[in-house]
């Protein structure tokens, strides 16, 4: 009898929309209104969630892959994976919709989905897990999003960063290179040309001290391609990679705390320490891009949103 039942169920032409409503609505202006109020707390429960969700979601469509499926029987097993994966994709598309609605409400998260490679998961993750009342320089932001070259995780102590912030940074670090080809590109380019420096550098041996102290504290394996180049006083190129892309994420942090600091207190920021300290890196102060806003620039970024 309940093989009899079972049976009837599992062939049952239920429909996606009957088995999932929720996944298929409309966004309404109160729904719109309950977005835009969302605490930053919340907000940063969900860009993790998205993220989370987004790697099961190319989990579960590997996992598809390799089972070929084909059938779009609901009595097939395969389909219901699928019908997990479309679902996932669906909380995925919420989720950034509210996070648009989130980013447009200030001008910071207006002037973030104006450039290129920064979309409203990303923006809405910066902007709330920054606060700039607690940040009277840029390097708070860095030193928060685990950026500061100085910083120590001593052993028994409490991480002195954000560890997600940090993943956000490296996340648009990602972007910034992926879209380093695109015309309307920013921060890809400055990637391009720092990673060229750094090449320079590398092989003129003025990175010398970073291979040393990196084969001091860490083990390397002497099989390893890495290895190989320590062992000649030189970094690696993934080493190279990470080093420009860090720069490029510093520099779009330093003028998105510009950004917030001039909405918040209607002054300039002081400029970054680094460019005294280290002047033969940075060797002029660069003005964030697409500030102040224009009616052009709020389209773009409504059109992101």
């Amino acid at each position: 009898m309940a093989d009899d039942a079972y049976e009837h169920h599992v062939n049952d032409d239920v429909e996606d929309e009957e088995i999932m409503p929720l996944l298929r609505f409309k966004v309404s202006k109160d729904l719109k209104y309950a977005m835009s109020q969302l605490s930053p707390d919340s907000v940063r429960f969900l860009v993790d969630l998205y993220h989370t969700i987004q790697e099961d979601r190319k989990r579960t469509g590997n996992k598809i892959s390799a089972r070929a499926y084909t059938s779009a029987a609901i009595n097939d097993p395969n389909y219901f994976l699928h019908l997990i994966f479309k679902s996932m994709g669906d909380i995925e598309r919420i989720i950034k919709c509210a996070m648009g609605v989130v980013s447009f409400r200030t001008p910071p998260g207006i002037w973030c989905l104006s450039i290129t490679g920064i979309g409203p998961v990303l923006t809405a993750g910066l902007i709330s897990n920054f606060d700039i009342t607690k940040a009277p320089t840029v390097g708070h932001f860095w030193a928060f999003a685990g950026l500061d070259p100085e910083q120590k995780w001593e052993k028994g102590q409490k991480r002195p960063w954000n560890a997600k912030l940090k993943t956000l940074c490296w996340l648009a670090g990602e972007s910034f290179v992926k879209f380093s080809t695109n015309e309307n590109d920013i921060y890809g380019k400055i990637w391009r040309a720092r990673k060229d420096l750094e090449i320079q550098r590398n092989e003129a041996g003025l990175l010398a001290e970073q291979p040393e102290k990196t084969l001091q504290e860490k083990r390397i394996g002497k099989e390893t391609e890495a290895y190989k180049w320590y062992s000649k006083g030189m970094l690696p190129p993934a080493r190279i990679h990470l080093r420009a892309q860090r720069y490029a994420v510093k520099l779009f942090l330093a003028h998105l705390h510009h950004v917030m600091y001039v909405s918040h207190y209607n002054v300039d920021p002081p400029k970054p320490y680094i460019l005294d300290k280290q002047p033969y890196i940075h060797t002029h102060y660069i003005a964030p891009p697409n500030w102040p806003l224009t009616p052009e620039l709020v389209e773009i970024a409504k059109k992101k949103a």
